[in-house]
């Protein structure tokens, strides 16, 4: 058995049992998920999500694509394929990695999902608009996601000033910040705390947090009073507009 006696693992505040970063954004007509992990599968169960228009991907890196194949489930219950958009660069891991799904002879059970290739342009899910913002994940370019006033950005260490201006007039900003010490690809806690400062958000979170960050309720209490760290199954009610 594999174990881990360090203090956010033995911890029995819920809001240190971190599992992959992903969200669900819902409006009135529309639900859809940002990455799937490989905690996917888990993550709907846990929420009890019945219903699922499209996935919006963020990068290709495993551990925020490895749960695609469980959206078969969402193809039983709407008897329909799921949208699913990405970047080019996204879209080629998800042809390869999931070869199955767009082989000529198809099998039953397999994911059914239809592609659509997203680039720097806005683009509509449903009802939900939404605009892309490109961060740097060290040299990968990764998709952060503005919808109506809410952002939502995961590994990343680096934005342009260009796309700071996509962030800015957010009511919410979800932002990484892996550790406190520096890393190669990721935003700190002080990086990702100056950043949003920087950007006047009025209120942020801080998502895509590591075990070496330290227990929730400490850290929370280090942060300015409108910035917080997020946690497994927050969920944020905005006004209506808010996404429209």
């Amino acid at each position: 058995m594999i174990g881990c006696d360090c203090e956010v693992c033995s911890s029995t505040d819920k809001k240190d049992h971190r599992l992959r970063s992903s969200i669900l954004v819902q409006s009135e007509k529309t639900t859809l998920v940002v990455d799937t992990g490989p905690d996917f599968r888990y993550q709907m169960l846990r929420q009890k999500v019945k219903h699922l228009d499209a996935v919006v991907f963020t990068h290709p890196h495993k551990d925020h694509l490895a749960g695609l194949d469980d959206i078969k489930a969402f193809n039983y219950l709407t008897k329909k394929s799921i949208e699913v958009y990405a970047d080019s660069l996204t879209e080629e891991a998800v042809r390869r990695d999931f070869y199955y799904a767009f082989s000529d002879t198809k099998y039953p059970g397999i994911p059914e999902l239809n592609l659509n290739t997203i680039t720097s342009e806005p683009f509509m899910v449903g009802d939900i608009p939404i605009t892309p913002i490109l961060v740097w994940h060290l040299k990968m370019p990764v998709m952060g996601f503005r919808f109506g006033k809410f952002t939502y950005i995961t590994d990343a260490n680096r934005i342009d000033e260009a796309e700071k201006e996509k962030i800015r007039g957010s009511d919410v900003l979800v932002l990484n910040a892996l550790r406190k010490q520096k890393h190669i690809s990721h935003f700190t806690l002080g990086e990702a705390t100056e950043l949003a400062l920087e950007l006047k958000v009025p209120t942020a979170y801080f998502t895509h947090v590591s075990h070496q960050l330290g227990l929730h309720a400490e850290i929370e209490a280090e942060l300015p009073n409108n910035i917080h760290l997020a946690y497994d199954g927050l969920e944020l009610e905005f006004y209506p507009g808010l996404i429209k």
